[in-house]
């Protein structure tokens, strides 16, 4: 009895891994990497400094104003990803515990932070997630800082992370069909490109 409730649940474990695995790619408006699709990728509520970005504020002096206001020290720029995940259709609900993440713009160091909450991914009603950018840049450091606040000006006037951007997503502990699939087991980490025209791309 022992051996044949083990063996049962060893299916169980393989029949969900089966429904997370693979790699689909849906044209223009989302992605499947393992059966997780991240179905749309933007930018919210840009800050440079004490500044917000969406507020209507003329950028075409931002740097010296900036620069102005602050003196010397670091210079913050915070922004919000707004990202949509869900599953194929005709999958059962997915419980996500959580998931790491790390982006990468052109021009500034790289990102990264942990959704600690649970997430429950189901097939046709996306799951709408926001994660928070931070980072510095010197303020006395006009030659890093002007090139960054550009950057921060088009992330607010075109909402979408520009060409070259990657992130990645580590899904946390997924549990489904009465089963508990750990991290790491059979669910890598997810990476995509954002293309020259907004396009999410995966890596291969």
């Amino acid at each position: 009895m022992l051996y044949a409730a083990n063996r049962w649940r060893g299916i169980a474990m393989l029949a969900m891994a089966s429904l997370l695995a693979g790699c689909i790619a849906l044209p223009q408006t989302s992605l499947f990497a393992f059966r997780l699709a991240v179905t749309s990728l933007g930018v919210e509520d840009v800050r440079v400094g004490p500044y917000s970005i969406n507020a209507g504020l003329d950028t075409s002096d931002l740097t010296s104003l900036i620069a102005s206001s602050l003196g010397a020290g670091s210079l913050p720029v915070q922004a919000t990803i707004a990202m949509g995940l869900g599953l194929p259709a005709g999958m059962p609900p997915v419980e996500m515990s959580g998931f790491r993440w790390m982006l990468d713009m052109p021009g500034v160091d790289p990102v990264e932070g942990n959704y600690e909450q649970d997430v429950t991914l189901t097939s046709g009603d996306d799951a709408n997630l926001r994660l928070p950018v931070a980072f510095d840049v010197l303020a006395t450091d006009t030659q890093r800082m002007a090139p960054v606040i550009e950057l921060a000006s088009q992330l607010a006037s075109q909402g979408e992370l520009p060409p070259g951007s990657q992130l990645a997503i580590t899904p946390g502990d997924l549990r489904g069909l009465g089963m508990r699939l750990p991290a790491g087991l059979l669910t890598p980490t997810i990476r995509l490109n954002v293309g020259a025209d907004g396009q999410l791309v995966p890596q291969r």
